[in-house]
C-alpha cells in the first residue's frame, strides 16, 4: 500500500508539456524555456508544428503552398528535436494540418498535457499570435494552463 501511494505521487509530478513551434525566434525562446522546465519537473516535451491550411492564396497553387509549409514544418521540428536532445530533454515531434488553435487544443487533450508553452509572437503567418483570434481561441478552449514566454 505504502509503495503504491509513493509511486502514484511521483507519477503526478510527471508533466507533458506541449510546445507549438513556428520557426520564429520567439518559439525558439519558448522551446528553451520549456527545456529548462522539463529538466526541473521530469517532463516530456511534445513539439508541434501546424500547417495552417485556411490562408487564402492567390499567387501559389494551394497544393504547392501546403507542400512548402510541410517541408518547412518538418525542418522546424527536426531543429527543435535537436535542441531538446542537446539539452538532455525527452521530446517527440508531431506535424498536423488544419487550424492552428484547434490542432493545439486537440493535441493537448489527446496527450493529456499539463502545460502549453508558446512564444509571445509568431505562430501563424500574421506574426501576431497573441493579439489575434488564435490566442483567444486557445485561451478559451485549452484543457491546461498556457505559459507565454516573453
Amino acid at each position: 500500500m505504502h509503495n503504491h501511494v509513493k509511486f502514484h505521487m511521483r507519477k503526478s509530478l510527471y508533466m507533458n508539456i506541449l510546445v507549438p513551434l513556428d520557426g520564429s525566434k520567439y518559439s525558439e525562446k519558448a522551446l528553451l524555456h520549456a527545456c529548462d522546465m522539463a529538466k526541473n519537473y521530469q517532463s516530456r516535451l511534445i513539439l508541434l508544428y501546424v500547417v495552417e491550411k485556411s490562408i487564402p492564396i492567390n499567387l501559389l497553387d494551394r497544393k504547392e503552398y501546403v507542400d512548402i509549409l510541410r517541408k518547412f514544418g518538418n525542418n522546424v521540428l527536426i531543429k527543435g528535436k535537436k535542441t531538446t536532445t542537446k539539452q538532455g530533454v525527452d521530446s517527440k515531434i508531431i506535424l498536423k494540418e488544419g487550424n492552428i488553435a484547434t490542432e493545439i487544443v486537440k493535441l493537448a487533450k489527446k496527450e493529456q498535457c499539463n502545460l502549453i508553452i508558446v512564444g509571445s509572437k509568431g505562430l501563424g503567418a500574421t506574426a501576431r499570435f497573441f493579439l489575434g483570434s488564435i490566442s483567444n481561441k486557445l485561451a478559451n478552449n485549452s484543457p491546461c494552463s498556457i505559459l507565454i514566454v516573453k
